[in-house]
Formats: structure tokens, sequence, C-alpha cells
């Protein structure tokens, strides 16, 4: 999941798996793969970094949980 910001300044929590697409319209908008938008106060590169993020902190915790096997 990832932060992100309303633009009303409410903070809200995403799934990253779920986004299916980011563009700047000029407002920044998440398109999820359901087809539902968010117009967020993040740029697009914000978001980029945080889906990045997410993924990295995803595949630590896997990368563990595989060694914790051994």
């Amino acid at each position: 999941m990832i932060s992100l910001t309303r633009l009303n300044g409410i903070t809200f929590w995403l799934n990253a798996e779920l986004i299916e697409t980011v563009e700047s319209t000029p407002d920044v908008v998440v398109t999820l793969t359901n087809g539902r938008k968010y117009v967020v106060r993040e740029t697009i590169e914000e978001v980029v970094t945080a889906i990045e993020n997410y993924r990295v902190r995803l595949f630590r915790k896997m990368k563990e949980a595989a060694a914790d096997e051994l």
C-alpha cells in the first residue's frame, strides 16, 4: 500500500498493485485496473517513487522470509 493525498488534503492508502496508469492532466490522476480514478496532490514522480519503495520493501520481506526457511 502507498500513501497518497487527495486534493482536499485527506491522506489515504492505495493498493499499489492495482495501479494501471498515472497521468498529469494537469492534475495527477491515478487510474486503477478496475477503472476507478483518484486525483492526488503528489507529482507523477512522487507516485512512481512511492510505488518503487513499496516494491523494494515487498521484495526485501520476501527475501528475508525465504532466508528464514533455509
